[in-house]
């Protein structure tokens, strides 16, 4: 990272934040916890999330004033950045902590960056201390060494709350290998989205309704997807799950018909 001058930089607020860490351990809740504090303008960069950007649709849910950049973006990251922008880069666990430095260095000459490093409280010595500039210990209870990552969209497909259930079980409960970290965004029958989230060791998967407009006619055409993380994964055999949860076109459309009417319904009660 470029040094901060005394005449530049020495006194200047944050205004870049980098984020790294083991997987699961709340980097993305820290952002949240950080975006809600902030009145300037957001933006948030996840390098390598490639087609199945789960955090980014979630934090444009959650935060619609923020604006998310994917790869090949990082110019018009930059610029927001020179007209006051406050940026939140996260890099994932399976990345290289030096992947992001080329990005890092440029911002670092004009505007005051920050490295945040969350790590496990029993690590004392790791990569992530030596490229923080802070380091926050948190209690984390989970093996971090030897993860596979298995991603996959599955824009348009629709499930029931029951077909989701099996599949998030059958998922977390080790049907297709160890996993240590699952989230995914799914869309519902009803034309509701939500955001599950799975942590090993911890009690309950988060089941978060996201902020977005109801989906009644036909396939959702707003991304969907699922990331699994863990040891010994069986993807073709989560893939094949996945497939057969999914309602056909027939139930979908109706679903959808019936909700429609009953909403047509009410409404005219309503009146």
């Amino acid at each position: 990272m470029s040094v901060v001058t005394e005449t530049s930089q020495k006194d200047l607020p944050v205004q870049v934040w980098a984020i790294a860490g083991a997987v699961g351990i709340g980097k993305t809740g820290w952002i949240l916890q950080q975006i809600e504090q902030i009145s300037a303008p957001v933006v948030y960069f996840c390098p390598s999330a490639g087609n199945v950007p789960i955090d980014l649709t979630c934090l444009t849910a959650e935060f619609p004033h923020g604006q998310i950049f994917c790869d090949g973006q990082e110019l018009e990251l930059i610029e927001k950045v020179e007209q006051g922008a406050i940026a939140f880069i996260e890099l994932g666990f399976h990345l290289d902590l030096r992947s992001g430095d080329m990005l890092l260095d440029t911002l670092a000459d004009r505007h005051a960056c920050k490295r945040i490093a969350l790590v496990p409280s029993e690590l004392t010595s790791s990569e992530w201390h030596d490229w923080a500039d802070e380091v926050i210990e948190v209690k984390y209870d989970i093996g971090f060494q030897d993860l596979q990552i298995w991603r996959s969209p599955f824009t348009g497909q629709v499930f029931d709350p029951s077909s989701l259930n099996v599949l998030w079980y059958e998922i977390t409960q080790g049907a297709y290998g160890e996993v240590t970290r699952a989230k995914g965004i799914f869309d519902l029958f009803d034309g509701r989205a939500f955001y599950l989230d799975f942590v090993v060791g911890k009690e309950d998967s988060l089941y978060l309704p996201l902020d977005l407009p109801l989906w009644l006619d036909g396939r959702p055409d707003r991304f969907s997807g699922l990331e699994v993380v863990g040891r010994n994964l069986d993807g073709k055999a989560i893939a094949q799950c996945i497939i057969d949860c999914c309602l056909s076109e027939e139930i979908l459309l109706h679903y959808q018909n019936q909700i429609k009417q009953s909403r047509q319904q009410s409404s005219q009660v309503a009146a």
